[in-house]
């Protein structure tokens, strides 16, 4: 069977909502991971035969056609195509998961997917709060879903508690995850671990300008009693600010082709993509799908989660990866080694190349062998990439 490889994998350091990456435009942002990805590979940019781009709230600066605007944006030519999708927090994962089958069907030899997301500039839910001030109707929940699924707006947060009521999941517990997520990613970072991944940018400050080159979102100094003084996210709840992801701005690419553009560009991979699910099911409490979609992606794969040398499952909600490990068997010591999304923040449309960027660096860090990357998504819907690294 044709084969899909990961040449690079790069991501910018995340900024927190209003900081260092506030001054930058999302289609500059985007601009620079793929400038990155064509800068380290070596190769002709005029060769590149498609971008594809994940960004969640498509509108304001990041409507019209993002993943074009980054191309036009950067220093790729004018023939190089570009397209935006929406996957909800699984856009970029399935960025890479499209380039992959793209460039196995033989159809396409290289194709960068990426994503693109500035939580700062583009707040979340703009691009569907936007009807009720414009006229454009009552949503995008007409009333046959609503009856349907008996809810007038379907909610993470709501998912996530509901998780944690499902498995009788703490306060206590989740903030110890969401300690250890800073702790991990503070020592990463101190250690040097996100050096190979993260284009370093300039950024203006009053100060003059300075590189941003480290993930704003890292609490070196969180503490138990800092995260319980925090209010839940829902009267009674368990889950906090505290406890879930970080708004964040950012932007990743991996740059994904075959092995007959490996030949032709004499390319070096730092992976091969070994298996490729997507999944749906229940799109209230929603944030339980990677559970099912790991199974089918092992199933498919022949592999076992003991084959799995590390997995990154997105830290939406503590509640989320803290239900995966229970239900897939897995070892806590292989999740999310260097952090997740608590401490380095969640950028929606770009998480999924940014987790993917961490995953391939991590194994080949380690000299691993096997990674597994899953996001829940919004609409009950979960993506699985299998990767072996090379």
């Amino acid at each position: 069977m044709p084969e899909a490889y990961i040449v690079e994998a790069v991501r910018t350091a995340g900024g927190r909502r209003g900081g260092r990456l506030a001054g930058w435009h999302p289609a500059d942002l985007g601009a620079e991971v793929l400038n990155a990805v064509v800068d380290r590979s070596g190769i002709d940019p005029a060769a590149i035969d498609d971008v594809i781009l994940g960004c969640v709230s498509q509108a304001g600066e990041q409507a019209f056609q993002l993943g074009r605007n980054a191309v036009m944006a950067s220093r790729l030519p004018d023939s190089v195509p570009a397209v935006t999708i929406d996957r909800q927090c699984g856009s970029s994962q399935q960025a890479i998961q499209f380039a992959a089958q793209a460039v196995m069907s033989g159809t396409q030899d290289m194709v960068i997917a990426a994503g693109v997301e500035s939580m700062t500039r583009v707040p979340m839910g703009s691009n569907f709060m936007l009807h009720a001030q414009a006229g454009m109707g009552a949503g995008p929940f007409s009333k046959r879903i609503q009856d349907r699924y008996g809810v007038a707006m379907f909610s993470q947060f709501t998912g996530a508690q509901m998780i944690a009521d499902r498995y009788g999941f703490s306060r206590e517990q989740l903030d110890a995850f969401a300690l250890e997520s800073h702790r991990k990613a503070a020592a990463a970072a101190g250690a040097g671990a996100f050096a190979e991944e993260i284009v370093a940018l300039e950024v203006e400050t009053p100060d003059g300008t300075v590189t941003h080159d480290r993930d704003e979102g890292i609490r070196a100094d969180a503490s138990m009693e800092g995260l319980a003084g925090l209010k839940t996210l829902e009267p009674g709840g368990v889950v906090t600010a505290g406890n879930a992801s970080q708004i964040c701005d950012g932007s990743s690419a991996v740059l994904v082709v075959n092995e007959r553009a490996l030949k032709a560009h004499g390319l070096t991979p730092l992976a091969r993509v070994v298996n490729l699910t997507v999944t749906a099911g229940d799109p209230v409490i929603m944030l339980m799908e990677p559970i099912p979609a790991t199974r089918k992606a092992l199933e498919r794969s022949g592999l076992s989660i003991g084959d799995i040398d590390l997995y990154e499952v997105n830290e939406a909600f503590a509640p989320v990866p803290l239900a995966w490990l229970l239900e897939i068997g897995g070892d806590p010591g292989k999740l999310n080694v260097n952090g997740g999304a608590i401490a380095l923040g969640h950028p929606l449309g770009a998480s999924g190349t940014k987790l993917m960027a961490t995953l391939v660096h991590a194994l080949r860090a380690r000299g691993l062998r096997y990674g597994l990357q899953t996001m829940c998504e919004g609409g009950g819907i979960a993506n699985v990439t299998i990767v072996e690294a090379l």
